[in-house]
């Protein structure tokens, strides 16, 4: 099938879907949340029915967003139609789709993904799903109002790191200088997005800092169940340690290993240019992009971070 045809389908499809679920991945980032209700919005704008659905909480600091207090972690009504953004495949969206029929659209930009929808929108060059949205949302009858656009704004800013990425594109910038001539405020959505935290966030960050490794441009950190406890941190992620620990000066490959209740571990990768950390999270069942990736593996937390490691400096040693 043509570009032009899917886009027409979908377009059709949309028109006649009257009641929508909309979910996206675990533990989900600004670009995950930020795709979610800009779409959401969007619909409802047209006068559509829609609940939003993910497995896990969605952080404060989105609480701004129209619609972000309103996600549900289950599906509470009947709907005809059920789209999923931001995930590289099904299993990625946890529970919420457990005993749930097929998926009619997926919206996503890894370049590890497996399609899982009727139909599967796919554009693995652009930095972020809310991108992918901006781009076709028109197409499909979906107007951008200043509400839906400051949510794929914020999933811009949240994919690109406020546009430090290595796959950072004009396209992208042209996207976010068009919703800032709507009335989205960039500043304050780049501070909500990647400056705001909170104390136990600080405090989550400073269990996993004293513990940093270093060597032959590997820099690592975990934080454990109990760091997690610690800090009074309620959220099955790294609050997004691992972006800071990117930033360190000679590091060409960053590693964060987070406990995962029921003996799962979250590994997170991030590299520069020339190190393809895809292929690494590939290897224990994950997938991403080239410059940023992760994975879920089951096993005792520290043999887990002993395989990771392994595999991954004798990965960095072959590529430099």
């Amino acid at each position: 099938m043509s570009k032009q045809f899917i886009h027409e389908r979908i377009r059709a499809e949309l028109a006649q879907a009257q009641n929508i679920v909309i979910s996206a991945h675990i533990r989900p980032d600004g670009d995950a949340i930020g795709s979610m209700l800009g779409l959401a919005q969007a619909l409802r704008e047209q006068g559509k029915q829609v609940q939003t659905v993910l497995q896990d909480d969605v952080d404060p600091k989105y609480f701004g967003l129209t619609g972000a207090t309103e996600v549900s972690h289950k599906i509470e009504a009947p709907y005809d139609y059920l789209i999923v953004v931001d995930s590289a495949d099904r299993a990625r969206v946890g529970n919420v789709l457990d005993g749930v029929g097929e998926v009619d659209l997926v919206i996503d930009h890894h370049i590890s993904h497996i399609n899982f929808g009727k139909i599967d929108v796919v554009e693995a060059e652009l930095e972020a799903t809310a991108l992918v949205l901006y781009e076709f949302m028109p197409e499909w009858g979906l107007p951008l109002s200043k509400a839906s656009a400051e949510c794929l704004m914020t999933g811009i800013v949240a994919d690109t790191l406020g546009f430090r990425t290595s796959n950072t594109s004009p396209k992208s910038l042209r996207a976010v200088a068009n919703m800032m001539d709507m009335g989205v405020n960039l500043p304050e959505v780049y501070f909500q997005t990647l400056s705001s935290r909170s104390l136990a966030e600080l405090r989550y960050w400073a269990q996993g800092l004293g513990k940093i490794h270093f060597e032959d441009g590997l820099v690592w950190t975990s934080l454990s169940l109990e760091d997690r406890k610690k800090s009074g941190y309620q959220t099955n992620d790294d609050a997004d340690l691992v972006n800071l620990l990117s930033s360190m000066q000679g590091a060409s490959l960053a590693i964060i290993f987070v406990e995962q209740p029921e003996g799962s571990v979250k590994i997170s990768w991030r590299s520069v240019p020339g190190v393809d950390v895809s292929k690494l999270a590939a290897k224990f069942g994950g997938g991403g992009h080239a410059a940023a990736a992760g994975a879920d593996v089951q096993g005792a937390f520290e043999k887990v971070i002993q395989e990771v490691l392994t595999e991954s400096n004798a990965y960095l040693i072959n590529v430099q």
